[in-house]
């Protein structure tokens, strides 16, 4: 079992989806993320240098999602792993999208992607 850091129900505010309307007015979707990173180190040494930032992670997905002008859910939660795999630590992540105002009646439609290293 690997250790993992999770950033649950972040809300960034962004140009999502295929509609006309959508396309011009700004949204909120909520993300969560599981990254999945061995904690051995930073749990020894106490130490922020021996850990993944999750503050870091944050605000970069916070930036690349409200820059962003994706069609698709889909897209936003590819290119969200991409980046959180780019820190050489994460050896996986499990991102989720919810974009809350994509069906009436419903709370929201979520998609949930798996990434990994390996």
């Amino acid at each position: 079992m690997k250790d993992k850091i999770f950033i649950r129900q972040l809300i960034a505010n962004c140009i999502i989806g295929t509609r006309p309307r959508e396309r011009v007015t700004r949204q909120d979707v909520s993300i969560s993320i599981e990254l999945e990173c061995d904690l051995s180190a930073a749990a020894q040494s106490d130490s922020i240098k021996d850990t993944v930032d999750y503050v870091e992670i944050r605000d970069q997905v916070v930036t690349l999602a409200e820059g962003s002008q994706f069609f698709l859910i889909e897209t936003l939660a590819d290119r969200i792993a991409a980046l959180c795999l780019d820190d050489t630590r994460i050896t996986s992540v499990r991102v989720t999208v919810d974009k809350m105002t994509a069906l009436t009646g419903a709370h929201s439609v979520a998609v949930e992607i798996y990434r990994s290293k390996e």
